[in-house]
Protein backbone atom coordinates (compact mmCIF):
# COMPACT_ATOMS: atom_id res chain seq x y z
CA UNK A 1 0.00 0.00 0.00
CA UNK A 2 1.34 3.24 -0.94
CA UNK A 3 1.62 5.60 2.11
CA UNK A 4 -0.14 9.21 1.98
CA UNK A 5 0.63 11.93 4.02
CA UNK A 6 -3.15 13.38 5.25
CA UNK A 7 -4.01 16.30 7.11
CA UNK A 8 -6.71 17.19 9.52
CA UNK A 9 -9.85 16.32 8.55
CA UNK A 10 -9.20 14.43 4.96
CA UNK A 11 -7.11 12.21 7.91
CA UNK A 12 -9.85 11.62 9.98
CA UNK A 13 -12.31 11.08 7.12
CA UNK A 14 -9.31 8.54 6.11
CA UNK A 15 -9.51 6.90 9.54
CA UNK A 16 -13.00 5.96 9.39
CA UNK A 17 -13.22 4.97 5.93
CA UNK A 18 -10.36 2.52 6.79
CA UNK A 19 -12.12 1.44 10.33
CA UNK A 20 -15.21 0.29 8.31
CA UNK A 21 -13.68 -1.39 5.65
CA UNK A 22 -11.37 -3.56 7.90
CA UNK A 23 -11.27 -3.14 12.12
CA UNK A 24 -9.84 -3.68 14.13
CA UNK A 25 -6.75 -1.99 13.21
CA UNK A 26 -3.75 -1.27 15.41
CA UNK A 27 -2.90 2.88 16.12
CA UNK A 28 0.23 1.91 14.99
CA UNK A 29 -1.26 0.72 11.48
CA UNK A 30 -3.31 3.37 11.59
CA UNK A 31 0.12 6.03 11.71
CA UNK A 32 1.64 4.14 9.21
CA UNK A 33 -1.38 4.09 6.18
CA UNK A 34 -1.26 7.59 7.01
CA UNK A 35 2.25 8.82 7.22
CA UNK A 36 2.20 10.15 10.86
CA UNK A 37 3.12 9.16 14.18
CA UNK A 38 1.05 7.10 16.69
CA UNK A 39 0.35 9.67 19.13
CA UNK A 40 -0.99 11.89 16.65
CA UNK A 41 -3.77 9.26 15.70
CA UNK A 42 -4.92 8.53 19.34
CA UNK A 43 -5.71 12.21 18.92
CA UNK A 44 -7.54 11.70 15.71
CA UNK A 45 -9.30 8.95 17.03
CA UNK A 46 -10.72 10.99 20.45
CA UNK A 47 -11.51 13.62 18.11
CA UNK A 48 -13.48 11.11 15.83
CA UNK A 49 -15.49 10.15 19.65
CA UNK A 50 -16.01 13.75 20.62
CA UNK A 51 -18.19 14.08 17.25
CA UNK A 52 -20.09 10.55 18.36
CA UNK A 53 -18.44 8.60 15.99
CA UNK A 54 -18.60 5.07 17.48
CA UNK A 55 -15.43 3.86 17.94
CA UNK A 56 -13.59 1.17 20.57
CA UNK A 57 -10.03 0.91 21.54
CA UNK A 58 -9.76 -2.88 22.16
CA UNK A 59 -6.78 -5.19 22.90
CA UNK A 60 -6.82 -5.97 18.91
CA UNK A 61 -7.08 -2.03 18.23
CA UNK A 62 -10.00 0.16 16.99
CA UNK A 63 -13.02 -1.29 16.33
CA UNK A 64 -15.79 1.09 14.35
CA UNK A 65 -19.07 -0.18 15.72
CA UNK A 66 -22.44 0.34 13.87
CA UNK A 67 -25.80 -0.55 14.83
CA UNK A 68 -25.76 -4.16 13.00
CA UNK A 69 -22.93 -4.80 15.21
CA UNK A 70 -25.25 -4.51 17.97
CA UNK A 71 -25.73 -7.68 19.73
CA UNK A 72 -29.58 -8.43 20.94
CA UNK A 73 -28.90 -9.57 24.56
CA UNK A 74 -26.25 -8.58 27.09
CA UNK A 75 -25.44 -9.25 30.89
CA UNK A 76 -23.31 -8.23 33.29
CA UNK A 77 -21.64 -11.08 35.23
CA UNK A 78 -19.72 -11.59 38.68
CA UNK A 79 -16.66 -14.24 38.01
CA UNK A 80 -13.65 -14.96 40.14
CA UNK A 81 -10.33 -17.38 39.25
CA UNK A 82 -6.78 -16.72 39.74
CA UNK A 83 -4.33 -15.34 36.80
CA UNK A 84 -4.16 -18.76 35.47
CA UNK A 85 -7.78 -19.52 34.36
CA UNK A 86 -8.27 -16.30 32.63
CA UNK A 87 -7.87 -18.10 28.88
CA UNK A 88 -9.91 -20.93 30.36
CA UNK A 89 -12.40 -18.83 31.50
CA UNK A 90 -13.23 -16.63 28.01
CA UNK A 91 -12.24 -19.65 26.00
CA UNK A 92 -15.77 -21.03 28.27
CA UNK A 93 -17.45 -18.09 27.03
CA UNK A 94 -16.53 -17.59 23.08
CA UNK A 95 -17.06 -21.28 23.04
CA UNK A 96 -20.86 -20.57 23.62
CA UNK A 97 -20.89 -18.12 21.02
CA UNK A 98 -20.72 -14.78 23.85
CA UNK A 99 -18.77 -11.99 23.55
CA UNK A 100 -16.76 -10.56 26.28
CA UNK A 101 -16.80 -6.92 26.22
CA UNK A 102 -15.12 -5.86 28.87
CA UNK A 103 -13.68 -6.42 32.35
CA UNK A 104 -14.39 -4.36 35.44
CA UNK A 105 -13.31 -3.67 38.90
CA UNK A 106 -14.00 -2.30 41.81
CA UNK A 107 -10.43 -0.78 43.46
CA UNK A 108 -10.88 0.81 46.55
CA UNK A 109 -9.04 3.87 45.68
CA UNK A 110 -9.78 4.46 41.76
CA UNK A 111 -13.14 3.36 42.07
CA UNK A 112 -14.68 1.53 39.61
CA UNK A 113 -12.11 0.82 36.37
CA UNK A 114 -13.44 -0.81 33.15
CA UNK A 115 -10.77 -2.04 30.06
CA UNK A 116 -12.58 -3.38 27.26
CA UNK A 117 -11.27 -6.59 25.85
CA UNK A 118 -13.75 -7.77 22.49
CA UNK A 119 -13.08 -10.64 22.60
CA UNK A 120 -15.43 -13.28 20.97
CA UNK A 121 -13.66 -16.15 19.22
CA UNK A 122 -11.12 -17.96 20.35
CA UNK A 123 -8.07 -16.94 18.08
CA UNK A 124 -9.12 -13.23 20.02
CA UNK A 125 -8.69 -15.29 23.07
CA UNK A 126 -5.54 -16.29 22.46
CA UNK A 127 -4.58 -12.91 20.97
CA UNK A 128 -5.37 -11.24 24.41
CA UNK A 129 -3.65 -13.55 26.76
CA UNK A 130 -0.64 -13.14 23.99
CA UNK A 131 -0.46 -9.30 24.36
CA UNK A 132 -0.70 -9.51 28.31
CA UNK A 133 2.21 -12.32 28.32
CA UNK A 134 4.15 -10.78 25.35
CA UNK A 135 3.91 -7.08 27.65
CA UNK A 136 4.33 -8.49 30.89
CA UNK A 137 0.91 -6.42 31.84
CA UNK A 138 -1.27 -7.40 34.71
CA UNK A 139 -4.53 -8.59 34.54
CA UNK A 140 -7.18 -6.06 35.97
CA UNK A 141 -8.68 -8.95 38.30
CA UNK A 142 -5.24 -9.16 39.72
CA UNK A 143 -6.14 -5.88 42.02
CA UNK A 144 -8.99 -7.56 43.47
CA UNK A 145 -7.91 -11.10 44.39
CA UNK A 146 -9.60 -12.28 40.91
CA UNK A 147 -12.93 -10.91 42.07
CA UNK A 148 -14.52 -9.28 38.61
CA UNK A 149 -17.18 -8.75 36.35
CA UNK A 150 -17.42 -8.73 32.52
CA UNK A 151 -19.91 -7.04 30.24
CA UNK A 152 -20.90 -10.35 28.02
CA UNK A 153 -23.19 -9.98 24.88
CA UNK A 154 -24.40 -12.63 22.38
CA UNK A 155 -26.81 -12.12 19.18
CA UNK A 156 -29.78 -14.55 21.34
CA UNK A 157 -29.98 -14.40 25.29
CA UNK A 158 -29.89 -18.44 25.23
CA UNK A 159 -26.09 -18.43 24.66
CA UNK A 160 -25.88 -16.30 27.42
CA UNK A 161 -27.60 -18.17 29.59
CA UNK A 162 -25.67 -21.65 29.20
CA UNK A 163 -22.71 -19.69 28.90
CA UNK A 164 -23.42 -18.79 32.43
CA UNK A 165 -24.16 -22.46 33.52
CA UNK A 166 -20.88 -23.79 32.23
CA UNK A 167 -19.07 -21.09 33.88
CA UNK A 168 -21.08 -22.02 37.56
CA UNK A 169 -20.35 -25.36 36.93
CA UNK A 170 -16.68 -24.56 36.09
CA UNK A 171 -16.72 -22.59 39.54
CA UNK A 172 -15.86 -18.85 38.05
CA UNK A 173 -19.36 -17.36 38.68
CA UNK A 174 -19.93 -15.38 42.06
CA UNK A 175 -23.36 -15.35 42.76
CA UNK A 176 -25.89 -14.41 45.11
Amino acid sequence: MEEIKLTGERRREKLLEWLKASSPLTGSELARRASVSRQVIVQDITLLKAKNHAILATSQGYVHVTPSDEPTARSIIACRHDRDRTEEELLLLVDYGVSVDDVIIEHPVYGELTALIRVGTRSEVYEFIEKITSTGASYLSELTDGVHLHTISAPEPGRIEKACEALRKAGFLIED
